[in-house]
């Protein structure tokens, strides 16, 4: 079927060019511009601007910004398009393929081709597609796999009807073609139906050949574009130990995958969307995005334009193009009457008032936009039409298609083609898919630890949830979480990769697997976490990386130190090793195998009845999801806030989901904030005296409990990486499940990273 589909494609596009039809394709229509039109037209027209390229389809209507591809409702028409500013004319470049819904795409360097996303039918992923700007030579550049139907019949799930989705296409300057794909096969963290899959940034050469994945991320990226330097500018979606919406900022990358770095807005609560972000021209510092609320809507909302020499990890870069619209909300817009500058903000999640997509920068102060005035609903099918965007947030009209919507405008000028990037590779390591870290002062940053008083780095990984884990069965959901892994804590799977030695000076070298979600945590001489980096970097095969030291940003240089070479690399990069008490240093984080055991042994002979000094039973006895020593430790945030404030501050992902998004200092989370971990270390001492009063009380209640260091590492290792309690998305939970073969396996590390569920140790 795919074959003949693909025959169909050809002789469509080979009957077009033999029927007679014009060099581009079609008969152009000729539009006739208001009086205000046709002034813009002239402006733009003296910058060299003759064409723009633009896509006529209706309005997305999708439930959530990443979700346009999935569950918008199917409305084909519209096509890729070029107008002439100075004749009028709009040329429909590829008429074959009428029928269908064409998505985001791009303008080659030398402004000759098109590449484009395209969806046929309901019943088929986007794929990508290059045109030449005359219409000619349409070819198809990304196919389906083979097994297409096969993995469609196997993931399906609710209304999940395909397997393989190409979208946000752009050149790169080695004549590749980036692109996010859901062909990664994981599931977004936060949906508990799982039906909502990830997608990834990949590239392929321009032949469509040598197809590779870049990332790796455990929920969405989006809209690739390529940056002056050369490397690649995308949207990239993450929560490693904060709120699960908030965090959908820029990232550049290079286009082998390596250098992933933070452009602006990891530790930004709001806008919760910077997407389709792009360049200034002329600037090395400054960006323009589109800021956009999680839900539900169609990646509209207010443009923002941010300079980069200010602190990244504040709300200092960004400067309002469109002052009368804001995102205060995970979900809906915020509407102000134009001019006004303090307050009369209103919520209106029907978005009536003046929306933005997809702009394009012809400066620091003018931006072509696809927008939509006040008045209609943020989904209508037919408001957005071609703008030009002032800076003071003015809007002059350019083109209406009126009876469907235009997005997208893009200039067909030439620009210059970036520098190839040509990325070194330690052959070794990239064969056993390894990479190496470099740490040079894990103090800067951390200024207030002492130095000396960092002696380890955990390594920890966070885990995509494969499609392989998707159920069948009901009963595995929590907190949105398909297949739980925690209560009210992470939404994604952490495994543990063991731990490296940091130097006297501060700094490490050591090993770390590749193409995984890798963190760190700065631990002390007991193990203990003192600090954690809440996001990840995606290490490339062979890529070795260095970092200054921990929460630095891109704007920091290395300062004066004590030794002209760091101490770590006198010597060889260490491989990660097991921490005391463990069998490997590759593991997973299991409450029932690690911590339960501890408080059979210690705790349940006096915690073990409703009774129980304190009321809080510990006993393993198996709750609906975990057990019970779980639930009365773990604090309960869904159905009315309960906490017994022993964990310290053990973070929630989904609580607030715009929230827990700000940097915290170190020992601000984990055993150090820990009354539990004090009161069984006797070691550890509060800011907050009523903490200090309550944990000596409990010291003295608990004076013959004596936990071995083994025993002791396992809580306090358990209590720093938030409170997992299941350390694989496979196996059935629900305790209805009780008798079945596979109820709350364990699984070792290899097991239960696998794509496909394992069979049981």
């Amino acid at each position: 079927m795919r074959i003949l589909r693909h025959l169909c494609l050809l002789l469509s596009i080979g009957l077009s060019l033999a029927t007679g039809a014009n060099a581009q394709g079609t008969k152009p229509e000729t539009y006739s511009p208001s009086p205000e039109e046709k002034n813009t037209w002239e402006k733009l027209t003296t910058q060299g601007i003759d064409k723009i390229v633009f896509v006529k389809r209706f309005t997305y209507n999708s439930n959530h910004y990443y979700t346009e591809f999935l569950n918008s409702r199917w409305m084909p028409g519209g096509n890729l398009c070029i107008l002439s500013l100075k004749t009028g004319e709009v040329t429909e470049l590829v008429p074959s393929l009428s029928g269908g819904v064409f998505g985001a795409f791009d303008v080659s360097f030398d402004a000759k081709r098109i590449v484009f996303a395209y969806k046929a039918s309901y019943k088929t992923g986007y794929s990508l597609y290059e045109v030449n700007v005359d219409g000619t030579g349409l070819r198809q550049v990304t196919f389906p796999p083979a097994d297409e139907e096969a993995i469609t019949k196997r993931y399906a799930i609710a209304d999940y009807h395909h397997g393989t989705e190409d979208l946000d296409p752009c050149y790169l300057a080695d004549g590749g073609i980036a692109f996010v794909s859901t062909r990664c096969h994981f599931g977004i963290l936060c949906d508990g139906p799982d039906i909502f899959p990830t997608t990834t940034l990949y590239r392929v050469d321009a032949d469509g050949k040598n197809m590779r994945k870049l990332t790796n991320s455990s929920v969405s990226e989006n809209t690739p574009v390529a940056l002056p330097d050369g490397r690649i500018l995308y949207t990239r979606w993450e929560y490693v130990d904060k709120g699960a919406v908030a965090v959908k900022c820029l990232w550049a990358v290079n286009p082998d995958g390596t250098n992933s770095v933070e452009i602006y807005g990891n530790d930004v609560a709001f806008p919760t969307t910077m997407i389709m972000g792009r360049p200034i021209p002329g600037s090395r510092t400054e960006y323009v995005f589109t800021g956009t609320p999680h839900y539900p809507q169609n990646c509209v909302g207010t443009v923002v334009r941010i300079d980069t020499t200010k602190d990244i990890r504040t709300r200092d870069p960004m400067t309002y193009m469109t002052p009368y619209v804001d995102i205060r909300d995970e979900s809906g817009f915020h509407f102000r009457q134009v001019g006004e500058k303090r307050g009369g903000w209103r919520h209106r999640r029907g978005g009536e008032g003046p929306l933005f997509r997809e702009t394009f920068p012809l400066s620091r102060t003018e931006f072509l936009v696809s927008h939509k005035p006040e008045g209609p609903t943020w989904d209508n099918s037919t408001a957005y039409q071609l703008y030009l965007l002032q800076e003071d947030g003015a809007v002059s009209p350019i083109y209406s298609a009126q009876t469907i919507s235009s997005f997208r405008p893009i200039p067909l000028v030439a620009r210059p083609r970036p520098p190839v990037i040509i990325g070194s590779c330690n052959e070794e390591l990239a064969a056993k898919k390894l990479a190496e870290c470099i740490v040079t002062d894990v103090y800067k940053g951390m200024e207030e630890i002492a130095h000396g008083s960092v002696k380890y780095l955990r390594v920890l990984e966070q885990v995509p949830r494969p499609w392989g884990a998707r159920r069948t069965y009901s009963g595995d959901e929590y907190d949105q979480q398909h297949a739980v892994v925690s209560k009210d804590t992470h939404l994604g799977l952490k495994i543990q990769h063991g731990i490296v030695t940091v130097e006297s000076d501060g700094s490490a070298r050591f090993l770390v697997p590749a193409e995984r979600n890798i963190f760190l945590q700065a631990l002390d001489a007991n193990y203990r976490a003192l600090q954690t980096e809440r996001t990840y970097v995606n290490y490339m095969p062979g890529e070795t990386r260095s970092c200054i030291g921990c929460h630095e940003s891109t704007s920091q240089a290395p300062g004066p130190t004590r030794h002209t070479v760091p101490l770590a690399m006198k010597r060889n990069a260490e491989i990660p090793y097991a921490q005391p008490g463990d069998k490997e240093a590759v593991r997973t984080l299991s409450y029932a195998r690690d911590v339960q055991p501890v408080w059979d042994k210690h705790c349940i002979s006096c915690h073990k009845d409703p009774d129980a000094p304190g009321k809080l039973v510990l006993t393993g006895e198996p709750t609906s999801l975990f057990n019970k020593s779980y639930e009365n430790l773990v604090p309960e945030r869904r159905r009315g806030y309960f906490n017994r404030n022993l964990l310290g501050l053990i973070i929630g992902e989904n609580h607030p989901k715009p929230g827990n998004i700000k940097y915290l200092p170190a020992k601000s989370v984990g055993s150090h904030s820990s009354i539990l971990v004090a009161m069984l270390t006797k070691d550890i001492t509060f800011k907050e005296n009523q903490k200090n009063k309550r944990t000596a009380a409990l010291i003295k209640a608990h004076e013959t409990v004596k936990l071995s260091p083994e025993e002791l590492l396992k809580v306090t290792n358990w209590v720093d990486t938030n409170a997992q309690y299941y350390g694989s998305y496979y196996g059935k939970r629900n305790l209805r499940y009780k008798d079945e073969a596979d109820f709350r396996t364990e699984y070792d590390a290899a097991a239960a990273v696998s794509p496909e569920a394992p069979t049981k140790q």
